[in-house]
């Protein structure tokens, strides 16, 4: 049985790198206020630039397992949040909302209690994996957003920032 959660969590890790990996690179956004509790959270309350991604004001960000990465030529991060949001519910939000923002789907799985959403926007891309936590719909739901902005993309330089010969 650990053998086969162990697969099925190799395998959920394989296809998240797969879909992101040929999805391409992504782009900037920005962040809502804390105190407008009724609008949408944006994944922006971590990177300061991802404005175009929304969370229902449920989902809460969980900073201490949040990164970001910034450069002269690339944005990006890992942005966690969890809140009591039904997942089927959460997933229909995000296929509107990153719809409505202008963000193509490139790709989907789900299995057991897990979804993963890949989206992608010129020179961007959005992984966002959602997980219904114990007690299924009476729990919560964790959403993980990996977000990656090629700030360098049309421009004559590499992905470090220097400029190409």
């Amino acid at each position: 049985m650990g053998i086969i959660r162990f697969s099925k969590a190799l395998v959920m890790a394989a296809v998240a790198a797969t879909l992101l990996t040929t999805a391409a690179c992504s782009s900037k956004s920005n962040q809502t206020s804390d105190a407008d509790l009724a609008a949408p959270v944006t994944v922006g309350a971590m990177a300061a630039n991802f404005k175009d991604i929304e969370l229902p004001a449920e989902m809460k960000w969980d900073t201490a397992e949040s990164i970001t990465v910034n450069t002269s030529s690339f944005q990006g991060g890992i942005a966690k949040y969890s809140g009591r949001v039904e997942i089927n519910s959460l997933r229909d939000f995000l296929l509107s909302s990153m719809a409505n923002n202008k963000w193509k789907m490139v790709g989907d799985t789900q299995y057991d209690n897990k979804i993963i959403l890949a989206f992608t926007k010129p020179s961007r891309a959005c992984l966002i994996a959602l997980e219904e936590g114990f007690g299924g719909f009476l729990g919560k739901t964790y959403a993980t957003l990996y977000v990656t902005s090629d700030l360098a993309a049309g421009t004559r330089t590499n992905p470090f920032g220097e400029p190409l010969r």
